[in-house]
This record gives C-alpha cells, sequence and structure tokens, in this order.
C-alpha cells in the first residue's frame, strides 16, 4: 500500500530522530517517523525493573560474534523514545583531543569537524531540553561555553564517600552534567531522586525525546507511525536518489512511504543493516556503499567498576541512575602507560537489587545465605563508581547481514565484536586505579567488579569523513553517495572517546537538521 508523499521520513524516534523531526516539522516540512515498537506515554511508565524491561530492546534480534560479543539489551529501546527513554542522561561531552587522534597520535581518525564545530549545538540542547551542572567547573579540561541552564543535582552520601579517595590520587571531581532538571524547566518538574531513570521517568523531570523534541515535533505537525518497522530504503532505477522507504505496520502488512528526504534514525547497528539490505542492481553493495565501510568500525565502550563497603548508612537507593560526580582527569589518550585511549570517571549512581549495577551484580561469586547476608549489608552500605573506557576504531569489528531471516523475510544483522590490547590494557588500569582509590576511602571492603569485558554505547558503522574514501556520511550526517539520504546517531561518530555519548548525538543531530533545513531545495530538488 502506497500512503501520501511526505517531505521526509525519518526512521527511528529515539533521541536522534527527535532531533530532526523537531527543526523540520518546525520548518514547515511535512514529516513521517516511523518506529517498531509501541507509542510509549509518560502514564506508561512504572519505576519497576521488571517492568522497565518492556522499554528495552525487542523485535529482530541481532547475532552476536567476536572474542567479546556486543550485548545490546540495555544499549538500545523499544518504541517510541527508543534508548533514551530510559537513559541514564549523563551528559558529558566529547573533548577537543577526541576529534584529531590521527593528526594527534598517528592512529585511528581523524573527525572531519572540530571541538569547535560542536560545541554551540551543546550550548543549544542544554537550553533546549535542560541540563544540571557547573559549567565553569568543566573548564578546567575543556573551552569554556555557555552556563547550564540549571545547577547540579544534589548529592547523597553514597557519591560523597568516594571524593576523599579521588583527592588522595590527584583526581579532580566536579558535579555531573546531566540531562535532568535540578529545577521546573519548560514546565517538567523537578527529579524527586528516586533513583529510577534506568526504567523510563514517568514524571518527565528526565529529559527523554517524548517530553522534549519528539514533544515539540508532534505540536508542529509531525507524524509518528509506531508498530513501523523500516525494512528498506527506495531508490529511483538510475539509483541517484532516495525515493521512500518500505515499511511492515503493525498487521504486518507492507507499506510504502515515499519522500523527498530520508533520515535513518534506527539503532547504530540497525542503520546499517537497513543499508545493506537496500541492495539494488545499482547499489549491489547496499545503499551508499560502494567503498565497502557500511557497518565498519563498530566501537563499543567498556567499564572499570570499583564497589566499596561501608558500615554506614549511605542513602544508596536515592539519586540518580547516572552519576553525583565526573571527572575528565584520565582523558589524555595516554593517560596510563603501555595503554591508549581516554578515560572518564563517574561516581555516585544510585542502587537497586537487581538489573544493570544492581546489588546482585555486586558479587557474581555469592549464592544462597551468602548472598543474602551480603545484599542485606548492602542494602545500606553498598556504593560503586565507574571508568569508561576508549576502544579506537577496527575495520574488523561490523555490522554483516546473516543468511537468517526476521518474520518479515528480511537478513538479521550479524555484530562481529572484539576488543584489541590497547582496550585491554586501560580496562585492567582503571581496575588498578579504581582500587587504590577505594582503599583511600576507608571502606571496609573494596574490590574490583571485574567479569567479562562489558560492551557499552555502540556506536560507528556509518562513520563520517571528507570523502567516499574514508568514511559513508559527511560531518552532517548525509551520504555522500546519495544527496537526500542521511544518517543520525552514534553510527555516525568517526571515534569513540570515551564520554557517555548521547550528549553529543543531540548535539551533532541539531547541528544536522540544522542544516539539512538550511539547504532543503538543494537537498530534496
Amino acid at each position: 500500500m502506497a500512503n501520501e508523499k511526505v517531505d521526509v521520513i525519518i526512521v527511528g524516534a529515539g533521541a536522534s530522530g527527535s532531533v530532526f523531526a523537531a527543526v523540520l516539522a518546525k520548518a514547515g516540512k511535512k514529516v513521517v517517523l516511523l518506529e517498531s515498537g509501541p507509542d510509549w506515554q509518560m502514564s506508561d511508565l512504572i519505576s519497576s525493573d521488571i517492568w522497565g524491561r518492556r522499554v528495552k530492546t525487542a523485535g529482530a534480534p541481532f547475532l552476536l560474534e567476536g572474542k567479546n560479543p556486543f550485548g545490546y539489551s540495555y544499549q538500545s529501546g523499544w518504541g517510541v523514545g527508543g534508548a533514551a527513554l530510559h537513559y541514564f542522561a549523563n551528559f558529558p561531552r566529547l573533548l577537543p583531543n577526541d576529534f584529531k587522534i590521527k593528526s594527534e597520535h598517528n592512529r585511528a581518525h581523524d573527525w572531519p569537524i572540530s571541538y569547535e564545530d560542536v560545541a554551540p549545538f551543546y550550548d543549544k540542547v542544554a537550553q533546549n531540553i535542560g541540563v544540571s551542572g557547573d559549567a565553569k567547573a568543566e573548564e578546567i579540561w575543556r573551552p569554556a561555553g555557555q552556563p547550564y541552564p540549571m545547577p547540579p543535582m544534589k548529592t547523597f552520601r553514597h557519591g560523597d564517600v568516594w571524593l576523599k579517595g579521588f583527592e588522595a590520587v590527584g583526581i579532580r571531581m566536579v558535579p555531573a552534567a546531566v540531562g535532568m532538571n535540578s529545577t521546573e524547566f519548560k514546565g517538567r518538574p523537578a527529579c524527586i531522586y528516586d533513583g529510577w531513570c534506568h526504567v523510563g521517568c514517568p514524571i518527565g523531570a528526565l529529559a527523554n525525546p517524548n517530553v522534549t523534541y519528539l514533544a515539540e515535533a508532534r505540536k508542529a505537525g509531525a507524524d509518528v507511525r509506531p508498530w513501523s518497522t523500516a525494512a528498506r530504503v527506495l531508490t529511483n532505477q538510475p539509483g541517484t536518489r532516495i525515493t521512500g522507504v518500505e515499511y511492515y505496520d503493525q498487521k504486518k502488512e507492507r507499506q510504502v512511504q515515499e519522500a523527498s528526504v530520508v533520515v535513518l534514525a534506527a539503532w547504530a547497528a540497525q542503520n546499517p543493516r537497513i543499508l545493506l539490505n537496500s541492495a539494488t542492481d545499482k547499489h549491489p553493495k547496499g545503499l551508499a556503499n560502494s567503498n565497502g565501510l557500511v557497518g565498519k568500525y563498530m566501537m563499543a565502550h567498556f567499564n572499570s567498576g570499583t564497589w566499596a563497603m561501608f558500615d554506614e548508612d549511605l542513602q544508596n537507593h536515592m539519586g540518580t541512575t547516572g552519576a553525583q560526580y565526573m571527572s575528565y582527569d584520565r582523558y589524555l589518550k595516554t593517560s596510563h602507560k603501555g595503554a591508549f585511549g581516554s578515560s572518564f570517571i563517574t561516581a555516585g549512581s544510585a542502587l537497586k537489587t537487581s538489573d544493570l549495577g544492581g546489588f546482585a551484580n555486586a558479587r557474581l561469586d555469592l549464592f544462597g545465605p551468602d548472598l543474602q547476608l551480603f545484599m542485606k549489608r548492602g542494602a545500606r552500605g553498598l556504593t560503586r563508581f565507574g571508568t569508561f573506557g576508549e576502544a579506537m576504531p577496527n575495520i574488523e569489528n561490523r555490522v554483516e547481514l546473516a543468511s537468517d531471516k526476521d518474520e518479515l523475510g528480511m537478513p538479521l544483522g550479524r555484530i562481529i565484536h572484539s576488543y584489541d590490547q590497547d582496550a585491554i590494557a586501560v580496562w585492567n588500569a582503571n581496575f588498578e586505579e579504581g582500587l587504590k582509590i577505594a582503599k583511600a576511602t576507608g571502606a571496609k571492603e573494596v574490590w574490583s567488579a571485574r567479569g567479562n569485558m562489558p560492551t557499552i554505547h555502540l556506536m560507528g558503522g556509518t562513520i563520517m569523513g571528507t570523502s567516499t574514501e574514508n568514511s559513508v556520511v559527511n560531518s552532517y550526517g548525509q551520504t555522500h553517495e546519495v544527496p537526500n539520504l542521511y544518517i543520525a546517531g552514534p553510527g555516525i561518530f568517526a571515534t569513540a572517546g570515551a564520554s557517555n555519548p548521547t550528549y553529543t548525538i543531540f548535539a551533532l543531530s541539531l547541528r544536522g537538521a540544522e542544516q539539512l533545513a538550511s539547504k532543503w531545495s538543494t537537498v530534496a530538488g
């Protein structure tokens, strides 16, 4: 079934798609957003780990291979709002050294843009959706920018107890920049600090797309279509222009939506899968893939967590799932001898009994009565901090098509991922330093949260660069090969940095959307 042609189709109603939708709808464009899952409302969100799994990944699975298979259950979302419906809302920035690793160290890639190109959009996003923090304090590591619109969030004892340890090893900590309200902001209430951010915030204190950019897009007339699974992007006969998207509705019936422009803003692994499944005789390797780089250079962060048990009540159930404090003091690419890559430190995450980062995962060696005793002590005295590490882009880390197919008959995606020795060395160095920090706090017990090397924040696969020789898209997300096809989200990152990516996703999406709106007649034809 064909639908009336619109100006732009956006595949994915998460962080990046919502920004493009808001900018283009407010510019007077007829916008359709396709989202494969349900249309969540704020009243649907319930503070429960078990219920919260409903907003995590669903739909066709990805096959996982490599030495460090990518665990994506918590890294993507299901339904309108995407992963940003349930994210931690840590809002650190990339730093200037992230954009020129090739120039400075002859490693990885240079971005085709600099920090100075992105910084104004960090500031815009903060004013648009609300960021709490201390921008002035961050200037010990980065160039000056606008103040955040809200002061830092409250802190609690389970974050404060780490400060003594950090000071002992010479690490400076500042209030964490977060995408949540320390005060009322634009009619949205302040945070109540109940620590359930990771399953969705029902009061709207967390800056998820549904109460920020997506709400603006809907107000401006954008058509959000839930239960609409994009299968492939369609082109004209010569293969020179995008003409629309083929998708399947809730009844699994095939639909075709024509448009002048298409923006792929799905999950970082899903965008390459769609491009590869959109192969034609004019694009035999897949759309925007004559150079074979679609799906290549997938990247992930890893975390070195350190636990501590105190004999006092730390109020560890209070706060936010993200962080109270952060530091870039180990962000130089050569901070650790014999290892290459940045590290980013966060401390002060509220703890719940199960699921990601919870009590039960703090001691995987304990069972039965021993685990019960540990959790009884931990209910008041347990706390942790974590150090994210950066892995360099590797062309062998990739998304490719599998022979298996989903229920719609489309080939599944396969994610192949392994860490190199530098990443492993950074991971280990952060554990070693973590124990030094923990021991200096005076805690009763300290230990490393060492298990399988984790994979966090999938990035890459459709990286930006200067031309088809080295990339899939330009710095705005516009594909080099097909001018009316854009890609948004962390897939366009040229390198990963070590800091949480969502603030940069918002900033790059705003930059790309504003460029598309200003160049509309040239791009849309």
